[in-house]
């Protein structure tokens, strides 16, 4: 099944490439970009299992772009173009070349989702939100937004500043966005001091900082920690803004349907609303990640993405609201994150996971939560119960991967889900496990020579050892 899936999805993902690549806005021949692309890199899909979790000692960022609003040489409508960039890629092959170009011509239209109708303003709030770019190969590049109205008086056009990286950390690239934004106040010449600085640094390792020595006319020198959190396999999402927009219940559905690999749309007014929901619904699938189509904000000329049939999980701006309900979907979960509600539904969403198991996640989250401060906090609070579903449901994976004397792994599918006592848990299991969530997982634990590390298998160890305990206490009462 994952195969034929895979096959579908690569025809559907091609066919938008093309209407994409169509409707692409073309960079100004006379812009200050030196690299004017015509192709696009496939958007957000996602063939790899999660964002990259880095040690540390990899570059920050590959570019910073300003995408500015250009009107059209015919009409009144604009046009992102690209008017800086840092720093200017030279001597590249022509293989590097034809790919910055692929990459560079695919921006613009993602800080923009909104369309063409832009009209000059003197007011706008300021919105903090990503997207990524996925390659056929695999690689994932994220693109960390601002998009703001620039200093001046009378009415202007909002630009975007854009960090293209690599490596999923946003609330420290927020933080770096903070810095750019402050000096661009001043002038553009201090952004570069500081990108420059920022880029001769190492992203450091989960827990340690990294300061930069920044210049700053009439302010003098600054000094500029940047911290990632110790528990890096959350430091990619920030579970709030879902918090605030829905219930318990409904994330416990979204969680559900994502598990089963449905369509799932999500409909906010902002960008940043639409941005960190969608990232926090797929993060909550850890240590699996999402293996389809994901595109946190579809920009206007990619709406027909939910006319496909095949998994999903996209963002899209309420304006189009109307035009998502007239478009032929399929069966599909339709989140309005504005109102908190369901506007479709496959109508099983409740049904889909085990009784008991979505119990002890509703009760788990329904904890105080009053002493929770941080979002690194909240991260856990909400991200918790549902590892643990995946502890119980399928931690046990390790002992049915036979080894060969080469130590490459297979699978024991039918012994593993028989292993399981509960009825509805083995129920749930039989169907997760023709997943390409389950499947992506199983294949690089059969490819691993060593013992699983990280959180989830912590978690799993924590949890061998609490059902020994268990059954040690059991044994001394009887």
């Amino acid at each position: 099944m994952p195969h034929r899936l895979e096959k579908m999805e690569g025809q559907v993902v091609g066919r938008v490439l093309r209407l994409f690549r169509n409707r692409l806005p073309q960079l100004q021949a006379g812009s200050s970009q030196d690299n004017a692309g015509e192709a696009v890199k496939e958007p957000e899909r996602a063939q790899e299992h999660s964002l990259a979790n880095f040690a540390g000692g990899q570059h920050f960022f590959e570019y910073l772009l300003v995408v500015s609003l250009k009107k059209k040489h015919s009409g009144e409508d604009y046009e992102p173009t690209i008017t800086y960039q840092f720093p200017k890629r030279e001597n590249l092959l022509r293989g590097q070349q034809e790919e910055e170009e692929r990459l560079l011509s695919a921006i613009p239209l993602f800080c923009f989702p909104d369309g063409n109708e832009w009209a000059p303003l003197t007011e706008y709030p300021r919105e903090t939100f990503s997207f990524v770019l996925t390659n056929v190969d695999g690689s994932r590049k994220i693109g960390y937004c601002r998009r703001l109205l620039p200093a001046g008086r009378g009415p202007r056009l909002p630009k975007v500043y854009c960090i293209l990286s690599c490596i999923g950390c946003f609330g420290l690239f927020s933080k770096i966005l903070d810095e750019v934004e402050k000096r661009h106040q001043i002038s553009m010449a201090v952004i570069y001091p500081f990108m420059q600085g920022l880029r001769e640094a190492t992203f450091p390792a989960p827990g340690k900082t990294v300061t930069l020595k920044s210049f700053i006319p009439d302010s003098g020198t600054e000094f500029i920690s940047l911290t990632r959190p110790l528990d890096s396999h959350l430091e990619h999402v920030d579970f709030s803004s879902l918090l605030n927009c829905l219930s318990f219940e409904q994330i416990l559905q979204i969680f559900a349907s994502a598990v089963l690999e449905r369509r799932i749309i999500f409909l906010a007014e902002g960008l940043s609303t639409l941005s960190q929901c969608i990232h926090a619904a797929a993060a909550l699938l850890y240590p699996f990640s999402w293996a389809h189509t994901y595109i946190p904000v579809v920009p206007e000329s990619l709406l027909a993405t939910v006319c496909c049939p095949t998994p999903f999980m996209v963002g899209v701006q309420m304006r189009f609201q109307q035009e998502v309900m007239d478009s032929p979907m399929e069966e599909v979960l339709l989140v309005n994150l504005c109102e908190g509600s369901f506007l479709l539904s496959v109508g099983d969403e409740k049904d889909i996971l085990p009784p008991k198991l979505q119990d002890d996640i509703l009760d788990s989250l329904g904890q105080e939560t009053k002493e929770l401060q941080t979002s690194e906090q909240i991260n856990e609070h909400v991200s918790s119960p549902f590892v643990q579903f995946f502890v119980k449901t399928v931690g046990h994976y390790t002992s049915y991967i036979k080894r060969e004397a080469n130590g490459h792994g297979h699978f024991q599918e039918r012994s593993f889900c028989k292993a399981l006592t509960s009825k509805a848990n083995r129920r749930f299991v039989k169907k997760f496990v023709k997943t390409q969530l389950f499947s992506l997982f199983i294949q690089e634990a059969e490819k691993s020579k060593h013992p699983p590390a990280g959180y989830f298998q912590q978690k799993i160890l924590e949890y061998e050892e609490q059902k020994k305990q268990k059954k040690s206490r059991e044994k001394t009462v009887k």
